[in-house]
């Protein structure tokens, strides 16, 4: 299994290539001279800025003595693009999350999806998936967090009835009883 081990990484970023409704997201590493970069999808993104940050104000609400900033701090602010080439070394299946008290760090890991269709799959100790393994001190957790979420707003605008994202041509909305939905409820005027 190899483990992609940044303890603690130089950079930690979430990004996206392409245009909204067909980007590709991405999770990078840096550090030591090497770059890891991982696929994901943009609801792993959102859902790891969100426990990051539920995380962080636990560790804040039970007082561990670390020292937590409530927001990112602005001299940790990242918004570079990702570093070039992109070369996926693996999709992401699951995430875990944790904090370690001794380093008062922040523990974040991304395991490689797993074939879980085939009938008669079972890994054998060589193909065991790979991992993703950063530590984060709390203000650059901070800062990964604001980034990421920043990145997930920053697709299609949602649909003000159904919250689904509008494409350039609309979406068939639910809430119209699957006409095409423009963004505008009914009666209004459009282009």
């Amino acid at each position: 299994m190899p483990v992609f081990d940044y303890d603690p990484p130089e950079r930690f970023v979430a990004g996206a290539v392409g245009q909204p409704g067909s980007r590709a997201f991405f999770l990078q590493a840096r550090g030591q001279g090497r770059l890891t970069t991982v696929a994901l999808e943009k609801f792993q993104v959102a859902a790891l800025a969100d426990r990051l940050d539920e995380l962080l104000d636990e560790v804040v609400r039970r007082g561990v003595g670390a020292q937590v900033p409530a927001t990112a701090p602005a001299a940790l602010t990242d918004n570079d693009p990702l570093d070039m080439p992109i070369s996926e070394d693996f999709r992401v299946g699951t995430m875990a999350l944790a904090w370690d008290a001794d380093t008062a760090r922040v523990v974040i890991e991304a395991q490689e999806a797993v074939a879980e269709d085939e009938e008669d799959f079972e890994p054998s100790p060589l193909s065991e998936p790979a991992v993703l393994r950063v530590h984060l001190n709390p203000g650059v957790a901070r800062a990964f967090s604001k980034r990421a979420m920043a990145l997930v707003a920053a697709g299609r605008p949602p649909c003000p009835l159904c919250g689904q994202p509008l494409d350039a041509d609309g979406h068939i909305c639910v809430r119209l009883n699957g006409y095409r939905g423009s963004g505008t409820s009914q009666g209004e005027g459009g282009e």
